[in-house]
């Protein structure tokens, strides 16, 4: 099996499966009213300056107030600097830059010339206008991550409009096709604008970059242009939606086919491609059967899979995920299996084989931040090695940036993991008020959604009913009956059945059932 990108949408939630070789390994998912924000930009107005922190709260006009660490200001002083030092930097000093973080944000340097950086309370002041954009989403009772270094992804490149530099990303690793791109881009970009060379880019010829580089920077002057007319706080540019957004960063010719099962959404998907592009255009398949595409694909089980702690492993071991506030933790236990020879050869191969599923689970689960790995201590020292080699190796799959520590005398590793969204729990769950929060139920939401893919299978399976009866907990009824009517109506007529809502008090919260009549 080869890879391939799968997409159910429905009007209440889009979600994305990205499969290699036929197993899950990254999903993503968004809703109307939960639409994500990082990339968007924003004309903001200064809170409060902070000089104890050297960062700065920004008024965005959203619930809570961005947070500007003084890295991520623009300043003249910074970017002369900044420059100065891209001029001509020895080859191993040549910016590079990782997939995960070319989507977004770009900052100068922290090293070498970052003391000459001015601190905050000289570069902003209270009720000053600023166009910034989200780095990071708003993450727990935080308020999002914000830059002032605007970046502008786009196919084969990103522009970032407030430096002069060329940076090309790290897995293009041919020497030759590294200087010929930034070549090609410093002859074709103008003086006072950088451009970040995205992986994408390997082999693409100067008029497909210069394709990408008039449409941002046409993009760049619409911004500029809509700033300098708009009042703060106020949104300037709004970044595309999920799906566009998982063509435009991942649809690679390494990428078999992409599945969608909506017909409105796979026209819209087509129109897209045509225009940007179209030599992927016959990679695109629309899915027609009876069967939930996620369903289809094996997508659903697993999904039910990763919001559980433990994880077992195929030779009887297993993992527990842990998650808190400050940290992940993950153990690595032996469970059930018991070896065949010896108990270091029994450890060895549990840890081997726990890496690869713990890599998995933290992709598939999107976590972040600080990770402590957990492995089963080991004595030899050869053993340690293969350990901490495997997990390298399989972190290099990942999009996002990892630092990894070696194996401490504890056989613990530290890591950690770039965090730009809210992982799969957090989007899926809300805490527990039969436990007073001490652990996670499937949200209000959730629920709803699985109910309403439920109906779909019974209307399926029963196409002769022209009754379905939902009984479920009052807290989801009245959440179908009320902000989920308008979805609830559409599905009435696309499934040619009435659909009828009922409550048991008696139901705990995560329980439905749905019964055609």
């Amino acid at each position: 099996m080869g890879n391939e990108i799968v997409i159910n949408a429905e009007p209440y939630q889009t979600r994305v499966a990205i499969l290699e070789n036929g197993v899950l390994a990254e999903l993503s998912m968004e809703s109307p009213e939960e639409r994500g924000i990082v990339g968007n930009i924003y004309k903001g107005k200064v809170l409060k300056v902070l000089p104890g922190m050297q960062a700065a709260f920004v008024d965005l006009g959203l619930e809570k107030a961005g947070f500007l660490y003084v890295a991520d200001v623009t300043s003249p002083e910074s970017l002369d600097e900044y420059e100065k030092f891209m001029n001509d930097p020895p080859a191993s000093e040549l910016p590079t830059v990782e997939p995960a973080e070319m989507e977004y944000a770009f900052s100068p340097p922290r090293d070498r010339k970052s003391s000459v950086r001015l601190p905050i309370e000289e570069i902003l002041q209270e009720g000053q206008e600023i166009l910034v954009q989200v780095s990071k989403e708003p993450i727990g009772g935080k308020g999002c991550r914000i830059t002032s270094n605007i970046a502008l992804p786009g196919r084969y490149l990103v522009f970032t409009p407030t430096g002069d530099h060329v940076g090309v990303s790290r897995r293009i690793e041919d020497e030759t096709e590294r200087r010929r791109l930034r070549d090609l881009v410093k002859g074709l970009k103008s003086a006072g604008s950088g451009f970040i060379i995205r992986t994408v880019s390997a082999g693409k010829s100067e008029a497909e970059l210069q394709s990408d580089i008039n449409f941002l920077t046409k993009l760049w002057a619409d911004v500029q242009e809509k700033s300098e007319r708009t009042n703060a706080p106020a949104l300037i540019h709004n970044d595309l939606d999920l799906i566009t957004r998982i063509i435009r960063d991942q649809f690679t010719d390494q990428v078999d086919r992409l599945v969608i099962d909506s017909p409105e959404e796979y026209e819209r998907v087509k129109d897209f491609l045509h225009r940007l592009l179209p030599h992927l255009e016959s990679k695109l398949v629309l899915y027609t059967e009876k069967e939930p595409i996620f369903d289809a694909f094996g997508i659903e089980l697993e999904i039910s899979k990763a919001l559980g702690p433990k994880v077992w492993l195929k030779s009887g071991g297993y993992i527990v995920i842990e998650e808190t506030e400050a940290l992940v933790a993950i153990d690595v236990n032996t469970g059930r299996f018991v070896g065949k020879h010896n108990l270091e050869e029994t450890i060895l191969k549990t840890n081997l084989e726990a890496v690869k599923e713990i890599v998995y689970q933290i992709r598939l689960r999107n976590i972040g931040g600080i990770i402590i790995l957990d492995f089963i201590d080991m004595e030899s020292e050869p053993h340690k090695e293969r350990v901490f080699t495997a997990l390298e190796q399989a972190l290099k799959a990942d999009r996002y940036r990892t630092t990894v520590l070696r194996l401490s005398e504890f056989g613990l590793v530290q890591m950690t993991r770039k965090r730009v969204r809210e992982n799969l729990t957090n989007q899926m769950c809300q805490p527990c008020h039969y436990c007073e929060g001490k652990g996670v139920i499937q949200s209000t939401r959730t629920i709803c959604y699985e109910i309403f893919r439920e109906l779909q299978r019974a209307a399926n399976s029963a196409p002769r009913k022209k009754k379905l009866v939902v009984t479920a907990h009052p807290t989801v009824a009245n959440l179908l009956l009320d902000e989920k009517e308008a979805f609830l109506n559409r599905l009435e007529g696309a499934l040619q059945n009435r659909i009828l809502v009922k409550v048991d008090y008696s139901f705990h919260l995560e329980h439905y059932e749905v019964v055609p009549l």
